[in-house]
């Protein structure tokens, strides 16, 4: 199998080096490893179909079409077959797409002339059909919306199966639609919801879905919601799915209404419901299905689409050795082409990217490190996975002084707080001072810089005055530093002055404004956050209230981070009830005691921003952090990690 593909990659290459003048007409060109520009942008045919779907998620007795606008090179065809990239969107005729907010926009004739993004410029003269595909339910696509479920996934589906003759389409007046210029192969792309269609459509494990690039996706729709029984946002599925559909509100009223009762926001448990929309080891779709290699991007400080969303997938992705790529931001939620200067270089991946699994060009993308990873607001670093596998994992302990050290503090020290409902601000100010409301401790100066590197997990032996409590923990960095400004713009400015990627027309340019990071120097930063319901310790799916008196163990991991602390910093472990910042609960009013003997976090950490630690790095003494005088590691030699 490995030498047929190697056979026909070289054949493919072979082929696509005929010139644009050949008798034939131009032809797919590579040179240097990457597709060239030998079509027209402006002559390409503009064409929508309809895909039938195999579901009613509007109940009116017919299976839902879903609205496909189409731009290909005008040489595609039988004669032509052409690979596809797919950007699926609930959001082409509300909210827009990309940082401009750009819409489709249509001709006299009904047809696209505005294809939002820069996929359809940049790629469409090099060999490719872009499809914008309005999600079921919105735009100009039948049905309701279903929020990361059955109708939203099976929509998709279809689309990829009509590219490869297993689903019927239709154009306007009714006659069939052929894909006879589709080599069957397609990509799917997207940010936000679109990102997260891709990861539902390739869980189904649908042929002819090659690769998928989720950018800010979700995984997991629970994971979007909720956090081990903490409920961010009350009634939202109704909500996001009011905000998608721009059809009468009757319409989708009744599905509308049935999101709500079976999200179960009573509870906050896993269910059926959930189970549904979870595209790691979900009902509908899982990561075993997966086939298409994935390129991952997201950012750390997304909080929005948390980053648990796409590092538990990129887990279950590695565990069954699905080919993959990764880059892990600073930011919020924002398009690796919003990156401060690496919009040329984002091009340029996803270029060579999709030039290697939709076309099998041999280009070495994927002998190169799989991981790009920002480490401060203008350092990345390339490595060989994410994680970096140089990051080992380190037990820190809280003490009754408010220390937070390397070994356990003394049998039957215990700290109290109430569960109330407070800000985050409100946390982890005066750190140092008693509150009622948290309890709070923290290393000495660090010695040298450490990076965490991965997804910490709190260890918690508690008893409660009540049958549960929510929980808070924070990860903070208490030191004056000059960071990437994520809460003011998702970090991000947008400028008066554009570049360009791609070929334009006057209905449709290829040019978009440039971005600077924004930045902000503050005397500390909460780096991971974490939440439970502690009667959800055991079971996301079921509850199970304590014991008021007695004590339980109470486990559970934050979110994922890349942050480097700096040397003289210090590292701050704040407990505390019900988070005001990002969830929609009510504090119990619990007062909850901690078993600081028995209790810990786990830091996974390196040196610097690459090196393993060993254990002299580290030490106590006396509650202070120092570091031996010489490090036993090599000398960092530029190589790639």
């Amino acid at each position: 199998m490995l030498l047929r593909a190697a056979i026909a990659a070289v054949a493919l290459t072979a082929i696509a080096a005929v010139p644009a003048h050949a008798a034939n007409g131009p032809a797919i060109t590579v040179d240097q490893g990457r597709t060239q520009p030998v079509f027209s942008y402006a002559d390409a045919v503009r064409e929508h179909v309809y895909v039938e779907s195999s579901v009613d998620s509007d109940s009116d007795g017919r299976l839902d079409r879903v609205r496909v606008d189409i731009i290909r090179p005008k040489e595609s065809g039988p004669g032509l077959k052409v690979p596809t990239i797919i950007d699926e969107s609930p959001y082409y005729d509300n909210s827009g797409r990309g940082n401009e907010s750009e819409r489709k926009t249509y001709d006299a004739a009904g047809e696209p002339a505005k294809f939002p993004l820069f996929y359809d410029n940049y790629f469409v003269p090099r060999g490719y059909a872009v499809l914008n595909v309005d999600m079921v339910g919105t735009t100009k696509s039948d049905g309701c919306p279903d929020v990361g479920g059955r109708a939203d996934v099976l929509g998709g589906k279809a689309v990829v199966d009509w590219l490869n003759g297993r689903a019927p389409a239709y154009h306007d007046d009714g006659s069939p639609a052929v894909a006879d210029w589709s080599t069957g192969k397609a990509g799917m792309i997207g940010k936000s919801y679109d990102g997260t269609l891709a990861n539902a459509v390739a869980a189904t494990g649908v042929e002819g879905l090659e690769t998928i690039v989720p950018i800010s996706a979700i995984s997991s729709w629970y994971k979007y919601q909720r956090s081990n029984g903490v409920i961010y946002n009350y009634n939202y599925m109704s909500y996001l799915s009011r905000a998608v559909d721009t059809d009468p509100a009757a319409k989708c009223a009744a599905k509308r209404a049935q999101l709500d009762v079976d999200a179960d926001d009573t509870t906050g448990n896993y269910n059926d419901f959930w189970a549904e929309r979870d595209y790691v080891a979900g009902s509908l779709g899982d990561a075993s299905k997966v086939h298409a290699s994935v390129f991952v991007v997201h950012t750390v400080n997304d909080l929005n689409v948390k980053p648990d969303n796409f590092s538990v997938w990129w887990q279950a992705l590695a565990d069954r050795n699905v080919p993959r790529k990764i880059w892990v931001g600073q930011y919020q939620h924002v398009d690796p082409f919003d990156f401060e200067g690496r919009r040329d270089l984002w091009v340029d991946t996803l270029h060579r990217w999709f030039d290697r699994w939709l076309l099998g060009v041999d280009n070495g993308i994927m002998q190169e490190p799989r991981a790009d990873v920002q480490v401060g607001p203008a350092e990345w670093v390339t490595q060989k996975d994410w994680p970096t596998p140089a990051a080992s994992t380190h037990f820190f302990r809280p003490s009754a002084d408010g220390s937070l050290n390397l070994n356990p503090g003394k049998n039957g020290e215990t700290a109290s707080f109430t569960d109330i409902r407070q800000s985050e601000d409100a946390m982890v100010a005066d750190v140092g001072t008693a509150k009622p409301g948290r309890v709070s401790f923290t290393t000495g100066e660090l010695p040298r810089d450490l990076r965490m590197s991965g997804t910490p997990e709190v260890d918690l032996r508690v008893s409660l005055d009540k049958p549960t409590s929510n929980l808070t923990a924070l990860l903070v960095d208490f030191g004056e530093d000059t960071r990437v400004d994520w809460r003011r713009g998702q970090g991000v400015t947008t400028l008066a002055e554009e570049d360009c990627h791609g070929d334009s027309t006057a209905d449709d340019d290829a040019c978009y404004r440039k971005v600077v990071t924004n930045l902000a120097t503050r005397p500390l930063e909460v780096v991971a956050r974490g939440w439970i319901d502690a009667q959800n310790r055991d079971s996301l799916s079921a509850s199970s209230p304590l014991t008021p008196g007695t004590y339980a163990q109470v486990k559970w991991k934050t979110l994922p981070q890349e942050y480097v602390f700096k040397k003289g910093h210090r590292i701050g472990l704040v407990i505390a009830g019900t988070d005001s910042n990002y969830s929609g609960e009510r504090a119990t009013g619990t007062t909850v005691t901690v078993d600081l003997h028995k209790s810990r976090v786990e830091i996974p950490l390196v040196l610097g921003v690459g090196h393993a630690l060993n254990g002299g790095d580290i030490v106590k003494d006396k509650g202070a952090w120092h570091g031996p005088q010489q490090i036993d590691l090599p000398v960092p030699d530029n190589k790639l990690y």
